[in-house]
């Protein structure tokens, strides 16, 4: 059965990402990965992020907010159908990747949303 297995991470612009990651590395000691995200296993299952991007990152369009959700699922497949039943813009197709597979569609709000699938 398709579902949603948890908060995989906010994704938002930032007017100087590298000063935004210094600032929690330092401020608050949080590790920052090589890709640039923060990240926490409480539960060593699954990843939390909390990952700036650029100001003239295009990652997050066609929605016009400043920040995406992505969430942990099962099944990026179904949810994705699930999504376009109700209603929901998709945003390109299912990707498979070596990081997991990803879709994304745009909610009622007009916020993106992430599915993350892991490997």
């Amino acid at each position: 059965m398709a579902k949603i297995l948890g908060l995989g991470g906010v994704f938002f612009i930032c007017k100087d990402v590298e000063a935004y990651r210094k600032w929690w590395k330092v401020t608050l000691e949080v590790d920052i990965t090589d890709w640039g995200t923060m990240e926490w296993k409480p539960d060593g299952k699954g990843r939390t992020m909390f990952s700036p991007f650029a100001n003239d990152s295009t990652y997050l369009e066609p929605s016009k907010e400043r920040f995406m959700v992505n969430l942990r699922v099962d099944d990026v497949k179904t949810l994705i159908e699930k999504a376009r039943n109700g209603g929901a813009k998709i945003c390109g197709d299912v990707e498979d990747t070596e990081f997991g597979i990803f879709g994304w569609f745009i909610d009622p709000e007009g916020i993106k949303i992430e599915l993350w699938q892991e490997n």
